[in-house]
């Protein structure tokens, strides 16, 4: 029995590492001022606000066009406008991360990058689902050098759309016209592999 079990753990690790990290945020305290958008916690604070300035965060966006996103407003993360899902522009590559996922830190660079050198081409959006601590989010966002903007969802309201829930990391991709064209739950590795996922589903072109 004893054999089997050490054979055994090396299989859970790997399958544990491969999956990413799970679709629950690890028990925390949770806010009770009622927060933004409906949200039970607070992520516009004198204290968050600060943060995010510090980071150099850009503003969260104004939706004008409809898409295939969920009708579902979420707040900004450390202030500003709530943003409307469902009017966002495409083309976009909206990010799912939170700040007590290991994975989720080692890829947020590579959406920065595509943010960076983007250059108008598309939009790039981080959702910081089903995490209650919003200023540790902001501080990862400032570690990792992360500036495109940010929205919270710390009660998963987004669960259930597509498959979101399972996991993180995510990504979901709406091309120019609205259409969202997929929603995955990976880790990405590489920059190259960001892109190439973006130029092959988005026909988005980008340098090297």
């Amino acid at each position: 029995m004893r054999r089997a079990l050490l054979l055994l753990t090396p299989l859970v690790l790997a399958c544990a590492l491969l999956a990413g990290c799970g679709s629950s945020a690890p028990s925390t305290d949770r806010g009770t001022s009622g927060g933004t958008g409906g949200t039970s916690v607070d992520v516009d604070t004198a204290a968050l606000r600060h943060q995010r300035a510090q980071a150099g965060i850009e503003p969260c966006p104004a939706g004008s066009n409809r898409n295939q996103l969920p009708d579902l407003t979420l707040p900004c993360l450390g202030g500003g406008r709530s943003v409307d899902l469902a009017r966002l522009q495409g083309p976009l590559v909206i990010n799912l991360f939170a700040q007590w996922c290991g994975p989720c830190r080692a890829e947020l660079p590579y959406y920065q990058r595509l943010h960076r050198e983007s250059k108008g081409k598309l939009h790039v959006l981080g959702v910081d689902y089903l995490d209650t601590q919003p200023s540790r989010a902001l501080q990862l966002a400032r570690q990792t050098g992360v500036t495109y903007p940010l929205v919270a969802d710390p009660d998963g309201r987004l669960r259930g759309y597509r498959g979101i829930g399972r996991g993180l990391p995510g990504v979901v991709l709406v091309d120019g016209s609205g259409k969202v064209v997929a929603v995955q739950f990976r880790v990405v590795s590489s920059y190259a592999e960001l892109r190439g996922l973006v130029e092959q589903q988005l026909h988005v072109h980008l340098s090297a």
